[in-house]
């Protein structure tokens, strides 16, 4: 739930009108786009095109406005007569001199270019009007419904839109969050040492006639299949029902009796030599992290190829200088301690937050415009085709994706991110959040450092788009989260 947020943008800015009988008043996104997607900074456009974003108007039936708007036949004539002078002026016609384009031919000729000038001259101003007397305020993008426009007749037409729901978040503060337990335990610690430990360490052979002890290291390979719960039998034996791909590995280091080890294979391989073979089952307990295994029993075949040692380098001040900018052991291990404390308290507190956020969710129930719906669902579809471009899927694979399946299966997210959005706007306002210049240009160098686009021209074009007053909203949301978690948590 820590995706969430909505952005404000005038619903009629930049408007593109298209003489269709269902048409878009603006063709970009209404006041909040994509609740979780403010921060533009994420220029990696290797999916562009390569899904559609919803095709036409997609709105909530609970929170849709329809208004009817009537231009006078006299208007439409004078815009009419205004456009195709202005043509007739400027139009370059083969047999014609300039400026003497007749008015018929002009007309003929650039009917649909007229028509749209018409219309971007007139219906967003009539729009605009309408709403205004009638007090309503659009959230999403206004569609044109049963466009009637002809020259010398009235322009006609409905707009259908959805307006911002109505609701209350009273007794928001008394919803109560476990604050977790974020101090680092010295397991927890000596696990992050380990892992630096174990990174530099080197490993060599042992050339001693001798079996495997604790603390060797066993280099081997094996084969293993996973025991299937449905057997039959047969004239050769006992086979599993079905026919899974063995597990192998080759070179494989394992530590006699370490922490990392599972102890069936500490009891197989202790006491064993280099070049001996054995077979020997493995179960692995419900909760061991790789999927395929958990629960399950292996039966193994490993053969010991040889024995070796590992060994770690010292802990000293020359190692603590080649590990970064520390001035001698002690110093690398207190920034370590530090960092790994720092890391747990995040990950424990952002777990927490989005519990509190799940719970007020659950407790403010209301209508949420599906505009902002569907453009949370492009901002996360959007974040997994980055991921799997990242990971090496071209666009032709990414084509043969079921687009609607991805779409359907991220809608209940994104519901609940957007109705998050709201709520913290709403506590944000009751709390009286706000998001200093000081603060925004911090995140800005932040941005600039991250996309590698000169800080004045990444400004710049954010300023254009509306980028900065979306930055500083979802700015906002976040600061309002971690001001009521701190007031919630005990």
């Amino acid at each position: 739930m820590s995706d969430c947020g909505a952005i404000s943008r005038d619903p009629l800015e930049g408007m593109d009108l298209t003489p269709t009988e269902t048409t878009e008043i603006n063709n970009t996104p209404g006041q909040p786009t994509a609740p979780a997607e403010t921060h533009a900074h994420d220029h990696d456009h290797a999916h562009d095109h390569v899904h559609d974003h919803q095709h036409g108007p997609t709105l909530n039936p609970e929170l849709t406005k329809e208004i009817q708007v009537e231009v006078d036949a006299d208007e439409v004539s004078k815009a009419y007569k205004g456009i195709v002078k202005r043509y007739q002026k400027l139009a370059r016609i083969p047999g014609f001199r300039s400026g003497k384009v007749p008015e018929s031919l002009v007309r003929s000729k650039f009917a649909k270019e007229l028509r749209q000038e018409v219309l971007e001259s007139l219906v967003s101003e009539r729009f605009r009007k309408a709403i205004d007397e009638q007090q309503l305020r659009p959230i999403s993008e206004p569609q044109l419904l049963d466009l009637q426009l002809h020259d010398g007749e009235p322009l006609r037409f409905k707009a259908a839109f959805e307006v911002a729901p109505e609701f209350a978040v009273d007794g928001y503060d008394t919803v109560k969050i476990t604050r977790p337990d974020v101090a680092l335990s010295e397991d927890e610690y000596q696990a992050e040492l380990s892992r630096v430990l174990d990174s530099h360490a080197t490993v060599e052979s042992i050339d001693e006639d001798r079996t495997l002890v604790d603390g060797d290291w066993a280099e081997i390979q094996f084969k293993g299949e996973v025991k299937d719960l449905a057997q039959t039998v047969t004239e050769d034996g006992v086979e599993n029902s079905t026919q899974a791909e063995p597990i192998t590995g080759e070179d494989v280091l394992v530590e006699i009796g370490g922490k990392n080890t599972l102890p069936a294979f500490t009891e197989a391989l202790r006491g064993s030599k280099p070049g001996q073979e054995m077979s020997f089952e493995v179960t692995y307990p419900v909760e061991f992290g790789e999927p395929r295994l958990a629960g399950q029993t292996v039966a193994y075949d490993v053969t010991i190829k040889s024995l070796k040692r590992k060994t770690y380098p010292e802990r000293d001040a020359e190692f603590a200088k080649q590990l970064g900018d520390y001035e001698s052991w002690e110093d690398f291990e207190k920034q370590l301690r530090e960092h790994a404390a720092g890391r747990k308290k995040s990950a424990l507190e952002s777990q927490a937050r989005d519990r509190m956020l799940d719970e007020l969710v659950q407790r403010f129930q209301f209508p949420v415009p599906e505009s902002f719906v569907q453009q949370q669902v492009d901002a996360r579809l959007d974040r997994g085709l980055r991921a799997l471009a990242q990971q090496g899927m071209g666009a032709e694979e990414m084509r043969r994706l079921d687009f609607g399946h991805l779409r359907a299966a991220q809608r209940d997210q994104a519901l609940n991110e957007v109705r998050a959005s709201m709520i913290l706007d709403k506590i944000g306002e009751a709390e009286k959040i706000t998001i200093n210049d000081e603060d925004l240009d911090q995140e800005l160098f932040m941005l600039s450092l991250q996309s590698r686009e000169p800080l004045e021209t990444l400004r710049e074009r954010l300023s254009k788009d509306g980028g900065l007053d979306r930055i500083r909203e979802q700015m906002r949301r976040e600061k309002t989260a971690s001001v009521l978690y701190e007031k919630l948590a005990s």
